[in-house]
Parts: structure tokens; C-alpha cells; sequence
């Protein structure tokens, strides 16, 4: 059966510049336009906090972070999504708007996201070739689950309280500590 588009079709070039102008993001899934909701002070510390752990490392060497307001791109299907912090390391990545390569990508779960950051963003983001490190920590409660593409494929684990995630990239390497993703975070 052959691919049909959606009724209003959206091209990625037309969703980037309208990207430019809009007051509330959106992501792109095959020509459709999804609107994101906001987040709360504690999704929030917790992006920041992890953000902040990857840039003091970073800074003066070839990779960059970013956190909420640049995209992701998916070539296979055209995706676009926001992560909430993204690590790149290709000096190649150059456009002012979205990341090709990012090396890692860290999604803050919460009620609303849950679902649909760990299956299909999760399915989406492992086909970027240049990615090692999905991960999906919650703000509802202190669980952090990691991916790591290893030659025979992706493992999956969970980052306990006291441990670290050694991650590894062009240029780059630096721990991550359960303590310190997690700083100042109050649970109710």
C-alpha cells in the first residue's frame, strides 16, 4: 500500500520556519505538527541540573549542550523533537536550529511525557547513527534508566543513588552522578 500524506502536509523546511516564528514549540512527526506542553519547576531543575553536569565539562572542547530549545532532527521519516538536553559532539552539525548528531540525548519524564519518551521517542532517537546515550530520568520520583549503544547493540540500565554514568564521546568523556542529576530536588 502505497504512503499517503496527511491531509494538511507540512514540509520539514515549512516546519523549521515556522518554527522561527512561533511563540510555543512544536515537534514534527512525518508532516503532522504536534504542540508541546510546559513543564514544571521540577522537570525543570532536574534539565538544568543535568545540562550544568555536562557543560562544566565541555566547555573550551568540541562538543556542546543544549537544553529545551534546540531540536533533534531524525532523517529517517524527517522527525523533529525537542530533547530536554543534548550533548553534541560533531563539528559538522552546524545549523542554527536543530542537531543531526547529537551523541546524547536525556529525556526528563513526566506524567504526560512518560509514554511517548520511552517508546517513541526512544524508537525514533536510536536510529540517529552518531548516538551512544539515551536517558529518561523521572520527576516524579528518583529513577534514572540509561541506554548505551555497545557493538553488539543497545544495553539498557538503571543508575542507582551513589552511582555514575560513565559517558564517552568524540572529545569528550565525563560522570554522572544519580547525587548530582538529582541535586536540590525535593519530592512531595
Amino acid at each position: 500500500m502505497a504512503k499517503t500524506k496527511p491531509l494538511l502536509y507540512i514540509s520539514p523546511e515549512e516546519y523549521i520556519e515556522g518554527e522561527k516564528l512561533s511563540e510555543i514549540r512544536h515537534e514534527y512527526i512525518d508532516g503532522d505538527v504536534f504542540a508541546m506542553a510546559g513543564t514544571s519547576k521540577q522537570h525543570n531543575r532536574i534539565a538544568l541540573n543535568l545540562a550544568f553536569l555536562l557543560r562544566s565539562v565541555s566547555r573550551g572542547g568540541p562538543c556542546e549542550v543544549f537544553m529545551g530549545d534546540v531540536k533533534a532532527r531524525i532523517r529517517q521519516g524527517e522527525r523533529f523533537y525537542y530533547p530536554d538536553v543534548m550533548l553534541v559532539c560533531d563539528g559538522d552539525d552546524s545549523d542554527a536550529y536543530y542537531a543531526d548528531n547529537p551523541c546524547l540525548i536525556a529525556e526528563v519524564l513526566s506524567k504526560s511525557t512518560k509514554a511517548i519518551d520511552r517508546r517513541e521517542k526512544w524508537l525514533a532517537y536510536r536510529e540517529i547513527p552518531s548516538l551512544r546515550y539515551y536517558l529518561l530520568v523521572d520527576s516524579r520520583k528518583s529513577e534514572i534508566t540509561w541506554f548505551r549503544r555497545a557493538k553488539s547493540g543497545w544495553e539498557v540500565g538503571a543508575l542507582a543513588p551513589g552511582e555514575s554514568l560513565s559517558v564517552e564521546c568524540p572529545g569528550y568523556r565525563a560522570e554522572l552522578g544519580f547525587t548530582e542529576i538529582y541535586q536540590d530536588i525535593v519530592w512531595p
